[in-house]
């Protein structure tokens, strides 16, 4: 059986989902079309896209736009989930800086592929990285921004008792980026007991050797884990700052 074939019956699932929902009244119909539509479409522009990029001769000034896209549209998503009240070039250079330190890296030291601009790595590890790199700066970003603002009294008295604008945030920061990273952690601790992870699934499905593709996954989790502890460290770095002037003030937002 040829993938068109395989990804023509696959299409039943979402049919099986469809009449799921309307047997028991979900009202989920047409989200899951919606959904299911869109995912085929913005899929198969993806693998065109790919597919030039992968073809003979690699051109690294294309493969780095590519990377450039990815990143410019994960800060997007990244700034309106936090507030879209923050600039977007702070969001933009917090993921920039840990896509570029973590993917190189991984790239010259771990992977050592034969060109720097290997697509096959580079664009995967890239992706991988902003993806997860994009959750944890939202999750952190938003919980520090939101709860700067609703604990203003707090750090007004911070500051009037002689704290730094640093002092006086630090337990919130804290908080911001363990709230950010603890979700990495607490799914490294269980996975390959309670879960095998998607990427050793689809190594698998691919024929990869199972050692390697655990081999693979290792780097990719270490990878994720340093991406998302960094990201956050940044991010929170540049919100807390917007919330203060030059005089060590406080901004109400």
């Amino acid at each position: 059986m040829n993938f068109a074939t395989q990804a023509v019956w696959a299409i039943g699932l979402v049919g099986a989902a469809f009449a799921l929902s309307s047997w028991q009244k979900l009202g989920l119909e047409g989200s899951l079309i919606l959904a299911a539509g869109r995912a085929v479409i913005q899929l198969a522009v993806v693998g065109y896209v790919l597919a030039v990029i992968f073809a003979p001769p690699l051109s690294p000034i294309l493969i780095l736009f590519v990377l450039g896209v990815l990143v410019m549209i994960s800060a997007i998503v990244t700034r309106n989930r936090i507030s879209q009240k923050l600039p977007l070039p702070g969001i933009v250079g917090s993921l920039l800086i840990t896509t570029l330190v973590t993917v190189a890296y991984v790239q010259l030291i771990v992977v050592q592929p034969q060109v720097w601009y290997e697509p096959r790595f580079l664009i995967a590890l890239g992706a991988i990285v902003l993806s997860q790199a994009m959750n944890a700066a939202a999750i952190s970003g938003e919980r520090l921004f939101n709860t700067l603002k609703s604990n203003s009294l707090e750090i007004e008295t911070r500051l009037s008792l002689g704290a730094t604008p640093a002092q006086a945030i630090e337990s919130y920061r804290k908080d911001s980026i363990r709230a950010g990273v603890l979700p990495v952690i607490n799914a490294m601790s269980i996975v390959g007991l309670a879960t095998i992870p998607e990427i050793v699934s689809g190594q698998l499905l691919g024929g990869a050797e199972p050692i390697q593709a655990i081999a693979f996954q290792i780097v990719i989790l270490f990878m994720v884990l340093f991406a998302t502890l960094l990201v956050t460290l940044l991010v929170t770095s540049g919100i807390w700052r917007k919330f203060f002037n030059a005089q060590a003030q406080l901004i109400r937002w």
